[in-house]
């Protein structure tokens, strides 16, 4: 069978930068075609030399390594080992579903004359053969990275709580907010923060239309009368330097305690747990009513009683 050198070559640089493309996609990288094609080169010079074996060092797994390090650094040129490490990882996945799709298609069309030399695929296919199969990878790959992400999204991001504070509740849909470090500056305790109609069904009317007053140190006459009273000792005011205000306070509540469940249906229940209260909305599009840190669904803090974690 004959080969020839300079459609490997050109074979191995179309795939090689459909691969480099699809992972700077993935990745949300500002693609620089010039140097995706320099680094698809590389690519493709390497598969010449590992065809011909000009020196038996090629097929080295560890030269392997280093010849895919340095195609991404050139194609992405990453900041730090860390952001490399990452560019790497996809386009070793990207590479893989790609692989697959390329012996899917060959076994579709079933070549006559084919060949396996040094890990490479030589046979009688033609050019546009290759690229389909490059771009129905690049498919692939693409629209399973978006479905996952959908998936992953909607359990990671949001969850559901609910509010458990003298005798009465309410629950809501919150965003698990990585940026929510809030703390009690006294007892430590973590901060939620939910706006502050969704407390309408536990809280008086009296404290709620007088946030800004009883911050203030301008407490109206009528929350110090007994049914009220039971409230005012369990405030506490929260600084805060976000949610479009620095050096800001919250009116917040030590809460009996909080439920919060997520769609894999695992129910957490914590006590010492301070809410705060937000006067203004959260999500323009009402998407979350009340934010929740990261750590306090993993129950990293020491004063962060975890009560309960079961499934229902």
């Amino acid at each position: 069978m004959t080969v020839y050198l300079d459609v490997v070559l050109i074979e191995n640089l179309c795939m090689n930068y459909i691969i480099l493309f699809a992972t700077g996609y993935l990745l949300k990288i500002k693609i620089k075609h010039f140097r995706l094609i320099i680094s698809a080169l590389l690519g493709g010079i390497y598969s010449i030399l590992a065809y011909m074996e000009v020196l038996k060092i090629y097929s080295n797994f560890v030269l392997k390594i280093i010849l895919s390090v340095v195609m991404v650094y050139i194609a992405y040129n990453a900041k730090n080992i860390k952001q490399l490490t990452k560019q790497l990882i996809f386009f070793y996945l990207t590479s893989f579903v790609f692989g697959g799709c390329a012996f899917a298609l060959l076994y579709i069309i079933k070549p006559q004359e084919i060949l396996m030399r040094n890990g490479m695929l030589i046979g009688t296919y033609p050019l546009k053969v290759a690229l389909l199969g490059g771009l129905g990878g690049f498919a692939t790959t693409a629209i399973a990275f978006h479905f996952v992400k959908n998936k992953l999204a909607r359990k990671d991001i949001f969850c559901k709580i609910t509010i458990l504070f003298n005798k009465k509740e309410t629950e809501t849909k919150a965003l698990i907010d990585t940026g929510n470090m809030l703390k009690d500056p006294i007892s430590g305790m973590p901060v939620i923060v939910v706006q502050k109609d969704i407390l309408e069904c536990i809280l008086p009317d009296i404290i709620l239309n007088n946030l800004e007053k009883i911050i203030g140190g301008d407490v109206p006459k009528e929350i110090y009368e007994d049914e009220n009273l039971q409230y005012i000792t369990k405030f506490r005011l929260i600084p805060f330097s976000s949610l479009g205000k620095e050096n800001g306070m919250l009116l917040g509540f030590k809460a009996n305690k909080i439920e919060i469940k997520q769609e894999d249906n695992d129910l957490k229940v914590i006590k010492n747990v301070i809410v705060g209260i937000y006067d203004k909305k959260l999500s323009k599009k009402n998407q979350y009513f009340a934010l929740i840190g990261l750590d306090l669904l993993e129950g990293s803090d020491e004063n962060n009683e975890l009560t309960t974690n079961v499934s229902r």
